[in-house]
């Protein structure tokens, strides 16, 4: 498996992206607050999440299929598209196609981001920083590390490996 190195910070440790599962081809992206969704209504839920990816990789944050099927909860602008170069906060843009207000909590799952490389780039060989393709097309995972110099260097994530 491939494996690429991506400098990440969260405001709180609850709120690191996690693969929850060996076979999870996405990490969990959680809110930061609380809030209600209406009915009709959409809105940029926060994640408290930041990255640096590598040049020549992208970002993609998709809808979970289990918010969509129990309460008709999505998101706009699906898939979501981080470049490389943006290094503000990762919000996601959801919207209640449901018939009720949708609850949620600080730290619950919102959404899936992975990350690959963009079709068409070259790549860089041996940098020491990425090898190969990756990303869930290739059955490789993002690998999060915390930024140097952060309270939250170290830290380590569950299910990922490094």
């Amino acid at each position: 498996m491939d494996i690429i190195n991506i400098n990440i910070i969260a405001e709180e440790d609850c709120l690191i992206p996690s693969y929850e599962t060996a076979g999870a081809s996405g990490a969990d992206l959680k809110s930061k607050e609380d809030g209600i969704l209406k009915s009709g209504e959409r809105r940029l839920v926060k994640t408290g999440v930041f990255i640096e990816l590598p040049a020549g990789y992208e970002a993609q944050v998709r809808p979970r299929s289990g918010l969509a099927l129990k309460h008709g909860i999505t998101m706009l602008n699906s898939p979501g598209t981080i470049d490389s170069d943006y290094r503000g906060e990762i919000g996601v843009i959801m919207i209640n196609h449901g018939s009720e207000p949708f609850v949620y909590k600080k730290g619950d799952k919102n959404s899936l981001f992975s990350a690959r490389w963009r079709p068409g780039e070259k790549k860089a060989r041996g940098d020491g920083e990425r090898t190969g393709n990756c990303g869930p097309w290739s059955g490789g995972q993002a690998c999060f590390f915390p930024a140097r110099g952060t309270q939250k260097e170290g830290t380590k994530v569950k299910g990922l490996s490094y």
